[in-house]
């Protein structure tokens, strides 16, 4: 099995390389977002014929992550999740949610540092 191989790229080449693997024939696989520190990490995975092509950005909490809905209509689920959870901005999804897609007891939940006496850090 080869080795999957993820990308980094910048914010501005997102839409560029979403357009890219659709053109070559790729279907989109995913989009994953995480919180490492003060930084997201978000992946976008897609797939030809059980090949993964993996890019990764990494942005603070200020940066406006273009959406890729254009290239991939279905991602409008993925990137209202990302704006939902994370609180971060995606712009030109194609179906806006606006902050409604999840009902949660806590605004952008998976952007929140818990922190109990005793214990240490912990974000969930």
């Amino acid at each position: 099995m080869a080795a999957q191989v993820i990308t980094p790229i910048g914010v501005g080449d997102v839409v560029s390389k979403a357009g890219q693997a659709k053109k070559d024939g790729y279907r989109l696989v995913q989009i994953g977002c995480t919180k490492i520190g003060d930084d997201f990490e978000i992946i976008y995975v897609y797939d030809k014929d059980f090949t993964l092509l993996s890019y990764r950005i990494t942005v603070k909490e200020d940066v406006v992550i273009p959406s890729i809905s254009s290239e991939y209509f279905g991602a409008f689920v993925y990137e209202n999740e990302i704006h939902d959870l994370y609180g971060l901005h995606v712009s030109g999804i194609n179906i806006d949610f606006k902050g409604t897609f999840y009902k949660t007891a806590i605004k952008h939940p998976f952007n929140v540092t818990i922190t109990k006496e005793g214990d240490s850090c912990q974000n969930k």
